[in-house]
């Protein structure tokens, strides 16, 4: 009995077993603080390591470390100067900015001046919670900027009529690349030929013609007309501006479907706004859309950076380039975003990978959306009857002034 009650007691008096402390990097049982983890070393730390070594400066170490038939001489004067203070660098920048000559943009071609929404420019685009390009890889921590991705792949579903969107291309003459090489994975064609539409955005022709020959395809320019396509030229694919670089409005479909009879796939580049209130690429039987986000109130920073968008027929998932988010469950069943498909991706069976994109436009894509959010269905609606409403009115003015139009509808 005594000996059961010292059990007992001693049972009662053993100390709690102390809590394992999760490792992060160093000995086991040892946390290192975020910081130290993160923040690179300063001097007196280089000091240290330099004194556990035995060398008195970084210079001696390398010295030591890289052999004397590679080593260069230093540098005996610097063209860098010597570090300014914020304040310094910000005046500077204002002085440089202010060398910049305002002008009004009438050119177009794929880039229209556009207001951002004070909201979105205050909490996103000046917000460092969001200045990333890459597509979170983390979904448990990244839910939140996961949401709004979802939100920009059903804006691009909902305005191409299509049933699966990315989550952001670099650009409109890089997604239309990527469009090119979709058509040829999936088309049933044989042949190595793409018709690319005449009256196309300059910069995407360009393009397109620079990567055609690095991958052996032959570029055909042709201007479309009704239904027909050019004599004894079978194609894998076609492009389609739509609206096109002049501002022409017209019917594609007959050409899509045209393209399509013969095992090609139909290509079409279009302005979201303007689909606001045209017949989406889906209802017009395209198999791939394409096209840039920029006036969905992301500025033209002289000429860029801007979100691109890709959006595919059901069937082609598979084939989509970039990244894209889905909706899944978590370990307690609850939703849960995450990337979906991720056999296209470099990180993950990389020789399956459908293209070397690696990156995104998810700041500038996540502006878009909030301001299709901002907007709405109806303010979108509103603004590109707006400007539809000015270039009618223009064509009034030139019409007036004894110039001639050279289409009848047009955005």
């Amino acid at each position: 009995m005594a000996r059961e009650a010292a059990g007992r007691d001693r049972r009662r008096r053993r100390p709690p077993r102390p809590r394992r402390v999760r490792r992060t990097h160093g000995r086991r049982g040892v946390s290192i603080p975020f910081t130290q983890r993160h923040i690179g070393t300063d001097a007196s730390a280089q000091q240290r390591m330099l004194t556990t070594l035995g060398y008195d400066t970084v210079e001696a170490l390398v010295g030591r470390a890289v052999p004397v038939s590679i080593q260069v001489e230093p540098a005996t004067s610097s063209v860098i100067p010597s570090a300014a203070s914020e304040s310094e660098t910000l005046a500077e920048l204002r002085d440089l900015a202010a060398q910049n000559r305002v002008a009004r943009s009438f050119i177009g071609l794929g880039y229209y001046d556009t207001i951002t929404p004070s909201v979105i420019a205050r909490n996103v685009l000046e917000n460092p919670s969001w200045y990333t390009a890459y597509t979170p890889y983390q979904p448990e921590i990244s839910q939140g900027r996961l949401e709004a991705l979802i939100n920009f792949q059903t804006m691009v579903t909902d305005l191409t009529g299509l049933q699966t969107a990315n989550a952001s291309m670099l650009d409109e003459s890089t997604a239309v690349v990527e469009g090119m090489l979709v058509a040829r994975r999936a088309s049933r064609s044989a042949s190595s030929v793409f018709l690319v539409d005449a009256d196309a955005l300059p910069q995407t022709k360009a393009l397109l013609a620079h990567r055609a020959a690095a991958l052996g395809i032959e570029i055909v320019e042709t201007a479309y007309e009704g239904d027909e396509l050019p004599a004894d030229v079978e194609a894998f694919g076609a492009f389609i501006q739509y609206p096109a670089a002049s501002g022409r409005v017209w019917d594609p479909s007959a050409v899509i479907a045209a393209v399509q009879a013969h095992g090609g796939l139909a290509v079409v580049a279009a302005d979201l706004l303007a689909l606001t209130l045209l017949r989406s690429p889906g209802s017009l039987g395209a198999d791939i859309a394409v096209g840039t986000t920029q006036r969905f109130g992301v500025p033209m920073g002289f000429g860029g950076p801007h979100a691109g968008y890709m959006a595919v027929r059901a069937g082609l998932e598979r084939q989509l380039p970039g990244r894209l988010v889905g909706v899944s469950q978590d370990a307690v069943g609850h939703a849960a975003y995450r990337l979906s498909l991720q056999t296209r991706e470099q990180h993950i069976r990389r020789e399956k990978a459908t293209s070397n994109i690696c990156t995104a436009q998810v700041l500038l894509a996540v502006m878009a959306s909030m301001y299709a959010v901002y907007h709405g269905p109806d303010g979108l609606r509103a603004i590109a009857a707006e400007v539809a409403g000015k270039a009618r009115l223009l064509r009034d003015w030139v019409v007036d002034a004894g110039g001639e139009v050279l289409h009848d509808t047009f955005f």
